[in-house]
């Protein structure tokens, strides 16, 4: 066999020669839909937007008052949406969405959606909507007090005794459902705190629940009081947690509609206590009220999903909207029920009155709407 020698500069010259081949064959084969080849953007096209408002008709032309709409959008090479309604972006891959308005009234609103393609290329419309929403509160449970005698059994029980210490609070009272401590006389029901000596403690009063027979999310409370005074009364109108048994107390939530200390007459409270805060708790505040003991007010809370607001007269003194909301700091996405009671002394209520003798809380009525 006959052997070739090959200098350096011969075998450099060949070896250019076939790289010059292979670069022109692969240029040669490379296609548009060569993995190596850059990406086409892709455009959705003949974006739909329609928008229908819950109930419209000739006699609700913005709605039946629900502020429920539907949205439903549609597009050419699109893969995903993004519909802005009020301040909130919602995504959704089929182009169709409800949303509730919550603003009362008759309102106008900008909806938009965004169509994406798979390169992420992005068409948008917007169309403007007015939606109306009857933020009209309806009764769903009441207690007027209008039979004379013992409260009504089937809306309300009762805590007896002096509970564990003093009902977690070191109060003095033992609780009874006698009718020297709690009656319905002539349209109000009427919690009477007495000093005397009965089953071990130095005085009497009444606490009343609606636990097991009536328990509600969300709505409207007003009971309408006149409070009782003395060095060390306690009277409190508020709400707990139907899981207490369950979750314990704070998880369970507690929203304190109204508070007084006979110590400092006049000052009424609002406060909620939740495993962030409890006991003393920072969620709190107060107003003045200097005829709390000789005339009615309403006190009142309104529970909604996103906000506690407290009232006294309609007035709004107190709102409660933490902005992280969990189940430290908002348990109340669930069941509550009412309590009424007159405590005395304990960590609230403080010094008793050596001369004190007898005080009442009289309610005209408790009323719950939705």
């Amino acid at each position: 066999m006959l052997k070739l020698k090959l200098g350096d500069d011969m075998i450099i010259k060949i070896l250019g020669i076939l790289g010059f081949i292979c670069l022109s064959s692969c240029s040669s084969g490379v296609s548009k839909g060569d993995s190596n080849s850059p990406l086409q953007d892709i455009i959705p096209t003949s974006l739909t937007l329609s928008i229908e408002v819950e109930g419209v008709d000739a006699n609700n032309p913005n709605g039946d008052g629900t502020g429920v709409i539907r949205a439903l959008s549609s597009a050419t090479n699109a893969v995903n949406f993004v519909f802005k309604i009020n301040n909130e972006e919602i995504e959704n891959a089929d182009g169709n969405v409800s949303y509730t308005f919550s603003e009362g009234g008759t309102n106008s609103y900008i909806i938009t959606v965004i169509a994406y393609s798979s390169t992420n290329n992005e068409i948008s419309k917007s169309q403007t909507i007015n939606v109306f929403v009857d933020d009209t509160l309806q009764l769903v449970w009441s207690d007027d007090f209008d039979v004379n005698g013992a409260p009504d059994s089937s809306k309300w029980g009762y805590d007896i005794g002096t509970g564990n210490d003093g009902w977690g609070n070191r109060e003095s009272q033992y609780y009874t459902s006698r009718s020297d401590n709690v009656i319905v006389e002539d349209g109000s029901l009427i919690i009477t705190l007495k000093k005397e000596s009965y089953e071990g403690a130095q005085y009497t009063s009444a606490r009343m629940l609606t636990k097991g027979k009536y328990e509600f999310t969300y709505g409207r409370v007003e009971v309408r009081a006149k409070l009782p005074e003395g060095g060390g009364t306690w009277p409190a109108i508020w709400l707990l947690g139907a899981n207490i048994d369950s979750a314990g107390w704070p998880a369970c939530g507690e929203i304190d509609i109204m508070e007084h200390r006979g110590n400092a007459l006049g000052t009424v409270s609002s406060a909620m206590h939740t495993p962030s805060s409890n006991g003393d708790t920072v969620n709190k505040d107060e107003i003045f009220i200097s005829d709390v003991s000789t005339e009615f007010h309403v006190y009142a809370v309104e529970w909604t999903a996103s906000k506690m607001d407290f009232y006294i007269d309609d007035t709004l003194f107190y709102t409660y909207n933490p902005f992280n909301k969990n189940s430290s700091t908002w348990p109340f996405n669930s069941n509550e029920f009412i309590i009424l009671n007159v405590a005395m002394g304990g960590t609230f209520g403080g010094n008793i009155d050596s001369s004190f003798t007898e005080s009442t809380m009289e309610i005209d009525y408790v009323r719950v709407y939705q």
